[in-house]
């Protein structure tokens, strides 16, 4: 059972994004029986931790993919938010449907290339079908490159050498630093060494120049990639890992003036989106000097939610306290490194704690359903 507040009858908090932070915002707000309708563009929440090894594994996509609906019933409406009225308090969809709100909380995430990303309104069985069709190309490959060497790129590649020795896998990054830039030293030369130690080959400090004239995700025998250091790699197969941006679109017009450079919202140090007291933005799409992922969003969506009941109890709100860098890199089912409370964790911590199964059951339970075998 939940705690009661005492609530108007209008009192309604919409999320608009259902990821790592939005969904966990919702269930707290289960928690404290606050009404609340949680908006999402797809039918199903991506665990998407697991995507890349979705990319390579047949059938594991179906893990990663647990619809909302079972879990949020009425409280769960899918669609495109278009625009906010932020002096009406209104979120207004792509279809036209208008959904007001005492608390906004902006939780839309990420956006980038697929395998690494997906975020389309298709149904939970053709965003499986699109891994399970990927999973098949990267079979037929005999050598593959793969383009950016952030964590995607580099998760990619040891899962492409660990589930297909036999495959060249050819990882070209732009700079030296591969994995996370704010993570350890010691946790990059990890990364490296590890994909090094799975047989990768690397192409570091080198820009890919032919990249928006290539067919991506799929065999094309003889590809050429062209990099900008005038190097030629002939490929079957070309996947991009790059270009991961803040999905901004719901409120990029409405919040112009509150974003910064790389279109993140400028919050204060309670969350709210600066000057506005109802509003909060979590996770990649809000400005907090933390680093980003699903655990970090999971922890501002408490912070949120316990900031919207001292509202609605008319209590002064609670400053968000960010946490030291926790990142657990997975390279293949059987090695990884991380860190945690700034100290460097080794391969047996993160295997044990993530590369095993990538958390997915962790998400199925959170959710309150049963994972599928």
């Amino acid at each position: 059972m939940g705690a009661r507040l005492s609530l108007d009858e209008a009192d309604r908090v919409v999320i608009v994004g259902g990821g790592f932070g939005g969904i966990a915002a919702a269930k707290q707000l289960s928690y404290y029986r606050i009404p609340y309708t949680l908006i999402d563009i797809k039918h199903a929440f991506h665990h998407n931790m697991g995507a890349l090894r979705a990319s390579v594994q047949k059938g594991f996509a179906a893990k990663t993919f647990i619809p909302y609906h079972p879990t949020f019933k009425s409280n769960f409406k899918q669609g495109r938010v278009n625009d906010i009225d932020f002096e009406q308090q209104n979120v207004i969809l792509e279809s036209g449907e208008v959904i007001h709100y005492t608390y906004l909380i902006l939780a839309t995430g990420s956006t980038g290339p697929f395998p690494g990303k997906l975020i389309e309104p298709v149904s939970r069985e053709t965003a499986i079908q699109m891994y399970e069709d990927l999973v098949k190309e990267i079979q037929k490959a005999e050598s593959i490159v793969v383009v950016g060497g952030g964590l995607a790129g580099v998760e990619l590649t040891a899962e492409i050498r660990t589930d297909y020795p036999d495959k060249e896998v050819t990882l070209i990054h732009s700079t030296y630093v591969l994995g996370d830039s704010e993570v350890l030293p010691s946790v990059r030369r990890g990364v490296k060494e590890i994909l090094i130690n799975k047989g990768a080959h690397l192409l570091l400090g080198q820009k890919v120049n032919n990249l928006s004239e290539l067919t991506v995700n799929k065999v094309q025998k003889d590809t050429k990639v062209l990099t900008n250091k005038g190097q030629e790699i002939i490929t079957d197969m070309v996947i991009c890992c790059t270009g991961i941006k803040i999905n901004s679109s719901s409120y990029a017009n409405a919040l112009k003036d509150k974003l910064n450079e790389n279109d993140a919202i400028m919050v204060d140090e309670n969350l709210n989106v600066k000057g506005m007291k109802t509003v909060f933005a979590i996770g990649d799409c809000a400005n907090v000097n933390e680093h980003k992922s699903a655990y970090t969003a999971e922890f501002q969506a408490l912070a949120c939610v316990k900031n919207i009941v001292h509202g609605l109890k008319r209590e002064p709100m609670e400053p968000y306290k960010p946490g030291a860098p926790y990142m657990l890199v997975t390279m293949g089912r059987n090695d990884g490194v991380g860190q945690m409370c700034g100290c460097n964790v080794g391969r047996f911590i993160v295997t044990y704690v993530k590369s095993k199964d990538l958390l997915v059951k962790t998400s199925w339970k959170k959710m309150g359903q049963r994972m599928p075998h």
